[in-house]
């Protein structure tokens, strides 16, 4: 969680040039995470080799080998920063209607951004930290999440729901995809996510 919060931070900071730009932050954040990756690279590279083999499974992402009795701080953790998160649920709905009515019914934005990066790091470093990086549930499900409730914005619980049931599946498929082997779950939720990502550049691609 500390390195998540470092590099949240890093590309945050550089992202924050009188103002803030989410484009600015993806670009930061890109390029961040290819430093990032090349450190993790490195690492293993430079690790014994049961530590190296360790390393590549648990970065694909994997549910394998984890137990009830891992999962009790993560559990802590996410359960805090949740109850954090639901304290400023009003001021996140504000800000949901633009900045313009957040901003004149009392909501301190930068403050109120800051504080959800640092909640949505958290949580993301906490199930990391777990099961390692587990690609495109993060992209997909509040895409899908807000197109079932037809909302405008992105709705919390139905896209929280939505990617638990995206995990769900995708671990299934790769425990049963070549049983008894059992595949890591990032490899099954990369290559639909790649198939997701593929049909909505298409989709924009005919739009336009």
């Amino acid at each position: 969680m500390l390195g998540g919060l470092v590099v949240a931070a890093a590309i945050y900071l550089l992202s924050f040039d009188r103002g803030f730009s989410g484009l600015r932050l993806v670009v930061i954040g890109i390029a961040i995470n290819a430093m990032v990756t090349a450190i993790n690279s490195w690492i293993v590279l430079r690790a014994d080799l049961e530590v190296a083999i360790a390393a590549v499974g648990w970065s694909a992402g994997s549910l394998n080998g984890v137990g009830w009795s891992d999962l009790g701080i993560p559990f802590t953790v996410i359960a805090v920063l949740l109850a954090l998160m639901a304290t400023r649920a009003h001021a996140m709905h504000q800000a949901s209607l633009g900045d313009a009515v957040a901003v004149t019914t009392g909501v301190g934005l930068d403050r109120l951004r800051l504080l959800m990066v640092l909640v949505g790091v958290g949580c993301t470093a906490t199930v990391t930290a777990v099961a390692g990086p587990i690609a495109f549930i993060a992209l997909a499900a509040p895409q899908i999440g807000r197109r079932l409730a037809g909302a405008a914005g992105v709705p919390l619980l139905p896209a929280a729901l939505t990617g638990s049931v995206l995990l769900l599946g995708a671990d299934l498929i790769a425990q049963m995809l070549l049983a008894p082997v059992a595949l890591p779950v990032g490899v099954v939720s990369t290559a639909i996510g790649g198939c997701y990502l593929i049909w909505l550049l298409t989709k924009e691609v005919r739009r336009a």
